[in-house]
């Protein structure tokens, strides 16, 4: 749900951003698969106690709320979305346990769980905790976690027109993070199915310039990435492996960052020690508005781009869909329609063809995402489409 937060309200533009996905083959867990298929999760869908503090989602049920209260705000609009399984409480294993078998059957081997880390505390960890790690089939799938590092806004009440409130504050002190470091190495990294690269766990921060501003500035961010990468190796794994979320070219304008105005793309990542990159939603580098078609087709246009501009690997994004709508109490007139299953399988050939272009590189694709229901991007069976957006995964990465 992360695209909304910073633009809905304009608390700043978002340039470059990390992420956790990544990619080349991790280890850890046996699979046949010759691609990484990797999907992001919002785990929004269960009764976190930080929603009362919030005052949201008072039936109790998460974000499922706002899926299921939706109304459509146009003729034609299709919502509300409905789900194949119904508002399952995603914290229960043997629920997270049939996502698990789901997703891998279809040939999503790797789950990417937005992660949060507010006022010193976690916010929706009990999908992962309670739910994926606990499931008896955990280890058939890899995960891996992006710090969601953005402010928390009223972008979560649907209800609430004014989306410029700040619920949380995504900016973090150098204590702050050796804690989460401390957190995340041992409850995390060392799960036997954390996803890695080359043995590297794989780790990122969804906003460079929050993470930056929040620690005091780029060589302090800098230094905190290095202690985070010291720890990591001391723990026992050769590195840490930060990939980055690019949102579009890093601008001239970015500040507090090496060479500022930047002089080369190259220079900001290769500082912070960004081993990969990817997108999180086409819609944080190309505008939503109108047909699904063309806007992928624009999307995929930077991959050219990115990959004379960049030293690291670019790993291939798509995204399904995008329709915040369910979050506004009026219509937004940024969403995408037509977005049809057999639209997206294209979309997903030309990711496994940039793959296969690349070999040297990590054989990874994202895509957005397993369950961004109120965004209108999302994998899992609806009653609308069934399993087919899930069947162009596998037709594409398990039938080739």
């Amino acid at each position: 749900m992360k695209r909304s937060f910073l633009s809905s309200f304009g608390a700043f533009t978002p340039v470059l951003i990390l992420l956790v996905a990544s990619a080349v083959r991790g280890q850890g867990v046996k699979r046949k698969d010759a691609y990484d298929v990797a999907a992001f999760y919002w785990p929004a869908y269960h009764p976190d106690p930080r929603f009362k503090d919030i005052q949201v989602f008072p039936d109790g049920k998460g974000e499922w709320e706002a899926i299921y209260k939706a109304k459509p705000k146009f003729v034609g609009h299709e919502v509300p979305k409905v789900p194949l399984w119904g508002y399952e409480d995603e914290t229960n294993p043997v629920v997270m346990g049939k996502k698990i078998a789901t997703a891998v059957k279809y040939g999503v081997n790797v789950m990417i769980f937005d992660w949060y880390w507010y006022d010193n505390k976690p916010f929706l960890e009990d999908a992962l905790d309670k739910g994926f790690l606990k499931a008896k089939n955990r280890r058939d799938m890899k995960f891996s976690l992006m710090w969601a590092n953005h402010d928390h806004s009223s972008y979560l009440d649907p209800a609430n027109p004014d989306k410029s409130k700040i619920y949380w504050y995504g900016g973090v002190s150098r204590k702050i993070f050796e804690g989460m470091v401390d957190h995340i190495i041992k409850d995390y990294f060392k799960q036997p199915n954390y996803y890695k690269i080359n043995g590297e766990p794989v780790f990122s921060i969804y906003e460079l310039s929050t993470f930056i501003n929040g620690i005091g500035g780029s060589e302090k961010a800098k230094a905190a990435l290095d202690y985070f990468r010291m720890k990591t190796r001391e723990a026992g794994f050769p590195d840490l492996h930060l990939q980055a979320i690019l949102w579009g070219n890093i601008p001239s304008t970015l500040k507090d960052v090496p060479g500022d105005p930047i002089e080369t793309q190259n220079s900001t990542l290769e500082y912070f020690g960004f081993k990969s990159m990817t997108n999180y939603q086409w819609c944080h580098f190309v505008q939503p508005s109108g047909d699904y078609r063309p806007w992928g087709e624009k999307a995929m246009k930077k991959w050219a781009e990115w990959d004379t501009t960049f030293k690291i690997p670019y790993c291939p994004h798509v995204s399904i869909g995008w329709d915040c709508n369910p979050r506004f109490p009026v219509k937004r007139q940024d969403l995408i329609v037509h977005n049809k299953p057999e639209y997206f399988k294209t979309f997903l050939q030309k990711a496994k063809e940039y793959i296969d272009q690349h070999p040297g590189q990590p054989r990874l694709i994202t895509i957005n995402a397993w369950n961004e229901w109120a965004e209108g991007s999302y994998l899992e069976p609806d009653v609308a489409h069934g399993s087919a957006y899930l069947e162009a995964v596998r037709d594409v990465f398990r039938k080739n």
